[in-house]
């Protein structure tokens, strides 16, 4: 028979969250790419909490969708519920979060994927890469067929070698009701990739039929619009769905310590090491013994299912244990469950193993994106997917695209990774981020959108959008510079909101800058014909947003810059290739090993290796001749 040859310029391995984003941005930049899954029906899975976004997470997607990817958009297809979390606090900590149709979630991305010019699709598990002089030229399938192609994205989640648990049961899985991936794993060591366990975990799916919600706390979502997608103006759900919270109580956890004896994660049955920012129930009470409750979230999982995730409550504590400990709390008394919370163990690649494009320093032209990179979160996965993706079309004419710390998220979360290696699941924060007032959620089309046109991967009705909230923007703050108000004029609106009334004549800009005074408030009493006529566009709430930002904070944003750009200064210092750093005998030896192992590619990055102290900084520079 005729051998069939396959040929593609990327092939991306995994159909999650990273491996969705890579594959649809590839292709959108006019690469013909294949997306190899083990199972097209469940693609994007929300294999945990059916939620987007929270707390710098937010800020994420929104970056994710500022450089053309499909992540904001999806979710905003598929939302329950939205909020703005922080809102309390300023504007540097407010970060989006969705409640999502976790169905719906799936199914847009497989519309949207299957939709894309140049993606092709294929069921499959990958079981080896093709590897020629130290570069990768293709994979081969269980189903025995070889694919080939310059750039190949490895983005397989938890399956790499997946390990279920439930009490003392365990068993072969990449998470609940899919078969783990073997093979690959050895392949890679054999390559020389250094490989280590991590395990995540899991909560219990409630059926709603058997929850009395009269008895939790409800949570609704904000009033009126709110979107990830810059694309969605004014955007409304249609019915929102709310979430709640219970309390767990002493009768709780007396029951899960009784468990305890039979927990894979008390008895040592699990090896790899769980996320200490999201930790399982039995954790919880360890952990914080004197705690006598805990708040937990009942969140929906779609429109047309009564299935429920309780956030939380993560287990892999055995069903009995995890059933009765359920029961003990208000509404829940007569639960029942789809199915039980498990932890799961799976292999990982130290990410200091890469470039910040997401290469691998091994082998040519084999990146890695998500999971696979010790990272935990859809969103985390998702923007190295992102990232990945537009490097392999990059890599093609030897360019690279790398994002700063001070210009997104997403470059912190690479930079932290590739720099400083993990040793848990990583998670994203705000207060990882140094330059947090610069990296707004807001502002995210305003940093990355330069960078999607550029890439050809802004559609140019986002290319209008932009120039035309940018313009909005400067008009409001003109305005403003430019008007006067008399105390006649603006003392009845300042007297209304509790600030000293003026007794001359006074900028507008100036009153703006009271923090008791809403720019939403001013405008009218600046012009009411402009106030109309921005109150007219989609963005409106946007740009009113954007502008009072800009100015109650430009201090800070300053200042911030300031910092930044002295900053820049080190990160532009290249370090050359060939340095021998076991000769630099004025380096400590712990810096000497690590700058050796990690290679940074500059000073910046060599100054945030751990391990790296600044007098070790210094002796490079000398050694250098700076």
């Amino acid at each position: 028979m005729e051998k069939l040859i396959f040929k593609y310029d990327i092939i991306v391995v995994g159909g999650g969250h990273a491996g969705c984003e890579a594959a649809h941005i590839s292709a959108v930049m006019g690469a013909k790419t294949l997306l190899i899954t083990m199972d097209i029906t469940k693609l994007a899975q929300m294999s945990c909490n059916p939620s987007m976004g929270g707390i710098a997470k937010g800020q994420i997607v929104r970056e994710i969708d500022a450089l053309g990817g499909l992540s904001g958009l999806v979710t905003d297809s598929s939302m329950l519920q939205f909020r703005m979390l922080n809102k309390s606090k300023g504007p540097a900590m407010w970060s989006p979060r969705a409640q999502c149709d976790r169905m719906l979630f799936s199914s847009e991305w497989r519309r949207r994927l299957e939709n894309t010019d140049n993606l092709y699709l294929w069921q499959d598990e990958c079981s080896k890469l093709i590897i020629e002089k130290e570069t990768v030229i293709g994979v081969e399938t269980v189903f025995g067929v070889q694919f080939f192609s310059k750039v190949v994205i490895l983005t397989n989640g938890t399956f790499l070698n997946g390990l279920m648990h439930i009490g003392f049961n365990n068993f072969q899985g990449g998470r609940s009701g899919d078969s783990s991936s073997s093979g690959l794993t050895n392949n890679l060591e054999a390559l020389g990739f250094y490989v280590a366990r991590m395990k995540t975990g899991t909560s219990a799916r409630l059926d709603g039929r058997f929850i009395d919600f009269s008895k939790m706390d409800e949570n609704r979502g904000d009033e009126g619009s709110g979107s990830f997608s810059y694309l969605n103006q004014k955007f409304t759900i249609k019915d929102p769905m709310n979430c709640f919270t219970v309390q767990t109580n002493p009768e709780t956890h007396a029951i899960l310590r009784e468990g305890l004896e039979f927990s894979p994660l008390f008895t040592g049955r699990i090896k790899g090491r769980g996320p200490r920012y999201c930790p399982s129930i039995e954790d919880k009470i360890v952990t914080f013994k004197d705690k006598k409750s805990h708040q937990l979230f009942v969140e929906p999982e779609g429109r047309d299912t009564h299935e429920y995730y309780i956030s939380g409550f993560a287990s892999s504590l055995p069903l009995d244990v995890q059933l009765r400990a359920l029961r003990t709390m208000g509404g829940l008394e007569n639960v029942e469950i789809y199915r039980p919370g498990y932890a799961i163990e799976y292999d990982f690649f130290q990410p200091t193993q890469l470039y910040h494009s997401l290469e691998t320093k091994k082998i040519r032209n084999l990146f890695f994106a998500g999971q696979i990179n010790g990272t935990t979160g859809y969103e985390e996965a998702a923007s190295q997917g992102l990232i990945a993706g537009i490097n392999a079309v990059l890599k093609f004419d030897n360019k690279e695209f790398i994002l700063k710390r001070d210009e997104s998220y997403i470059g912190v979360l690479i930079d932290d990774l590739v720099t400083k290696g993990v040793d848990e699941p990583y998670r994203m924060f705000t207060s990882r981020a140094e330059y947090r007032i610069l990296l707004r959620q807001d502002n995210a089309d305003t940093r990355l959108t330069p960078f999607a046109i550029k890439f050809g991967t802004a559609s140019q009705e986002r290319i209008t959008r932009l120039n035309e909230k940018n313009e909005w923007i400067k008009r409001v703050i003109s305005l403003l510079e430019e008007k006067s108000f008399a105390p006649t004029d603006i003392n009845p609106l300042l007297e209304k909101c509790g600030s000293t009334p003026i007794d001359q004549k006074n900028k507008a800009i100036n009153i703006a800058l009271r923090p008791q005074i809403s720019l939403g408030l001013l405008l009218p009493y600046v012009d009411k014909e402009f106030n109309s006529l921005l109150l007219s566009r989609d963005d409106s709430e946007e740009v009113i947003e954007a502008a009072e930002i800009i100015i109650k904070y430009d201090g800070y944003i300053q200042r911030e810059r300031l910092v930044a750009d002295k900053i820049k200064r080190l990160e532009n210092l290249t370090i050359p290739d060939d340095i021998a750093y076991e000769k630099l005998l004025s380096i400590s030896t712990e810096g000497r090993q690590k700058l050796a192992k990690i290679k940074p590619r500059n000073i910046g990055q060599a100054s945030r290796i751990l391990g790296v102290s600044p007098s070790d900084i210094n002796a490079l520079l000398m050694c250098m001749g700076r």
